[in-house]
Formats: C-alpha cells, structure tokens, sequence
C-alpha cells in the first residue's frame, strides 16, 4: 500500500480530497467531515485533480470514491458555491477530468472505472456523482435527497438525465420534484445503487469490488466500460459498430496473448495493460 500526498488544498474549514493508493486501485476520499463533507469549490476542484491523476498514471487501474467520518456527503455548500452558479463559472478547470462525466467539450470524460462506497446523508452532489460513477456500495443506512427544488435551483450534475435513465420518467420525477428523502433500499429498487451493504462494511465491500476489477486485463476493461457507456447513451446499434475493430485491437495487446497463456497453462493471468 502506497499513500499519496493530499490535495493542494490545505485550508481545513475549506475540507480536501485525500488519495491512497492500493495496488492498481486508487482511493479517493471526501474529507471536510465537521461540515457533513459538504462540497466546498476547492474540494470540487481537487475531486477532478484524483479522476485526472486516476486517468494519467499508468499505474492506477480504479477508482474508489468514498467519505470520511458517517456521511457521504450533504452536496454543495450553497454559499460558496452560489457566486460561481450566479456568473455560469466552474471551479473545475478545463481540460480536466469532470467529475460529474457529463460529456461537456471544455473537460474530459473519465475512461477508467469507478467504484463508489456512500454511507449517511448522500444528498444532491452526492447521488449525482454516484449516478457518475459505474458501480455503488450503499450502506443500508443512507439518507438519499435531490433537494434542489427546495432551495431554488436544478440539479445540473445529471441527476435529471440519470435518474430517469436508470428508473423511469415517474420514479425519477417522484424524488426530483418533492425533493423527498428515501433509503438504500428505495435507490436500490431505482437502479441507482448495485449493492445494499450494513452500515460500516461499504468499503470493504467496495475496494473487494475495485480490486477484482484491478486484476483483470486494464484494455479490455476500459473498452467494455466505454462500450456499455456508449450504448446507453448513443444507442446499441453505435456500440455494436464498434465491436469488430476494438476486438481486432484487443486480439493482438500483450494481454490478450496472457490470457490465452494462462488459460492454457491454468494459472492466474498477470496482465500489464499493453
């Protein structure tokens, strides 16, 4: 286990984004607990610095999002963040990794996966980078709310856009528009959570997730990502036009002559991601 320096961002009433590193898998946490891990612009900011570094360090094949003390995260801390929403400015900065993934020109999309670990309040930002995510371990006693109708303002980090995709027009517009709370189960039977874990045991759970992932072939990973993604949002028949040529190019990787060797030998592949 190798542990690496926290973000730049040193204020604590400002909260940061701590990494560790585990193998191929690199752990992400939301660390500002006395205020609920609520999102300050400079913890949002330091969030796309981990998905960056995640992406463009050979080294790293996962990621795990997860949060210190009891709570996720309550969302944006409103105050810091209403003059960047009044003026229409990020604190993210462009041609980084968005957290949200929402497919804007001005920032990359992530390609390598993620795994999500939320646990207590798991409010607006909260669900909304889990939605992001590709595959959630929920603690069975999360508190979900997308309670920007409360305040005055629309979700805009794709709870809009996932919701329905994940549950439907009903279900979604149910929790968009009452902003109501509701449980693990509930995001369960949404599709919006994989896993319902008891309290305490959702990072374990989910770094047992990301390390079995780690272990499998890095490129073929990342295409079966990509190709799932895409299908979702631009159609099956996109998705599957791609099929012949990505397998071309997966056939002839390194890996690809490992996992025949392993197989003929009866050992547990070693892949490199080459």
């Amino acid at each position: 286990m190798t542990a690496m320096n926290p973000s730049a961002n040193l204020n604590p009433s400002e909260g940061r984004i701590t990494f560790e590193q585990r193998g191929g898998v690199l752990l992400i946490g939301i660390d500002r607990p006395s205020k609920r891990n609520g999102f300050t612009p400079a913890m949002l900011r330091a969030l796309a610095e981990a998905y960056t570094r995640l992406d463009d360090d050979p080294g790293l094949r996962v990621g795990l999002l997860h949060a210190q003390g009891d709570h996720f995260t309550a969302g944006l801390d409103l105050p810091s963040f209403a003059p960047l929403m009044q003026r229409g400015e990020s604190p993210v900065p462009e041609g980084w990794v968005d957290p949200v993934d929402l497919g804007d020109a001005r920032w990359r999309r992530r390609v390598k996966p993620l795994v999500v670990a939320v646990k207590g309040i798991t409010f607006t930002l909260g669900i909304e980078l889990m939605l992001a995510a590709d595959i959630v371990v929920a603690a069975d006693d999360c508190r979900f709310s997308q309670l920007e109708v409360k305040r005055g303002i629309m979700a805009t980090g794709g709870a809009t856009l996932r919701m329905a995709e994940r549950a439907g027009l009903g279900n979604a517009l149910l929790h968009l528009l009452t902003g109501d709370e509701f449980g693990s189960a509930e995001a369960m039977r949404l599709n919006f959570v994989q896993r319902v874990v008891p309290a305490g045991t959702e990072l374990e759970e989910a770094l047992r997730i990301a390390q079995t992932i780690a272990e499998q072939a890095p490129l073929a990973v990342i295409e079966t990502r990509r190709s799932a993604v895409l299908a979702v949002e631009q159609g099956p028949i996109v998705a599957q036009g791609e099929f012949e040529a990505v397998q071309q190019r997966l056939a002839q990787s390194d890996d690809a002559k490992e996992g025949v060797a392993s197989f003929r030998e009866k050992r547990a592949a070693v892949f490199k991601g080459c």
